[in-house]
This record gives C-alpha cells, structure tokens and sequence, in this order.
C-alpha cells in the first residue's frame, strides 16, 4: 500500500498522538530491603507450641479477635476507629517454628498490617419522568456512606514489634502455657 507525502504525514501525526495518549507507568522505588531479621522474628526457649500459644493470650490481653489459633500458626486482628469518618484495622499473623532439634527453642515470626478505610459519600437522586410532559426532577435526595479501603501496609516499626515480643515473653514466664 502506497501512501501519498501529504498521507505518510498523516500516519506519522495519528500515531504520534496515540502514543502521547498511553499513560506513562508509574515506577517505584524498591521496597524490600532484606535488611536484619530483629524487627519480625524471635527467638524463644519454649516449644513452638507454647510460644503460640503465649502469643494467642498476648493478642487477647491487647483485645484483639483470635481468627486461627494452632500450635503452629495465630492470626489475629483488632480494629481502631481513630476519628468518625476513619478506620483501621491491625491483622497479626504470628508463625511459630522450632529452632532446635529437640524442640525446645523456638523462632517466632510476627508480621502486622493495617489497613485504612475512609467513609466516602455517594449522594442519589431520583428523576421522574411522564410521557407527555417530558422528564421531571424531584427534589428527593439520598446518601449511601461506605468504608472505602484507601491504604493498606505493613507495620515496620521496631518498638510495635519490640512490645509485642516483650508481652510474649511475658506470657511464656508466666507459667506453662502448653
């Protein structure tokens, strides 16, 4: 197919357009380091049953909602409503895992993420309409209000993670928690 200069200067322009039209994609930085493994994991002289099971009852002394509650595994969360269009919610996955061969020192591995909803407003309103008159707007207006999720991250902040591991160790001296 053969195109004439004033065609070929067409083309040329269309996709030039087009390609202006793409949206550019957002790069971002790296986000995981690999840096030390203090902040989400610790060592405990307990089985990993116990060590579980101390952190279950650290979790329920705190108010949170104990989900899944194994020998292995404790998946918690807590909800916050810090202001009247805001809420957060905190899910805690606590992994318990042997460390030595006997089983008697364990590794805890705590992850935390928060997760942010806003109240977002949608307002309705109704339209009428009549086959001779035409269409008619009536005054009546609704509003529906929904938590939107606006944000979701995990918690990286050592002292949270200190505190918690703190409170375990708590639990664990406590008494036998097996």
């Amino acid at each position: 197919m053969r195109f004439s200069p004033a065609g070929r200067l067409g083309l040329c322009a269309l996709a030039a357009l087009l390609a202006g039209c793409a949206a550019p994609i957002k790069q971002f930085p790296l986000q995981e380091q690999f840096a030390s493994t203090a902040t989400y994991s610790r060592l405990f002289d307990a089985t990993p049953a116990q060590t579980c099971e101390a952190s279950r009852r650290a979790l329920l002394s705190q108010g949170y909602l104990i989900n899944t509650a194994r020998k292995d595994l404790v998946d918690a969360q807590k909800s916050f409503q810090p202001e009247p269009e805001a809420h957060l919610q905190i899910a805690i996955r606590v992994v318990c895992a042997p460390e030595s061969i006997d089983g008697k020192v364990s590794l805890g591995f705590v992850t935390a993420l928060q997760d942010t909803y806003a109240l977002k407003k949608s307002n309705n309103s109704a339209s009428l309409g009549v086959g001779a008159i035409g269409s008619v707007s009536l005054p009546f207006s609704a509003s529906n209000d929904s938590l939107v999720k606006v944000s979701s991250e995990t918690i990286t902040s050592d002292a949270f993670y200190d505190r918690f591991f703190d409170l375990v160790k708590r639990y664990l001296v406590m008494g036998d928690t097996e």
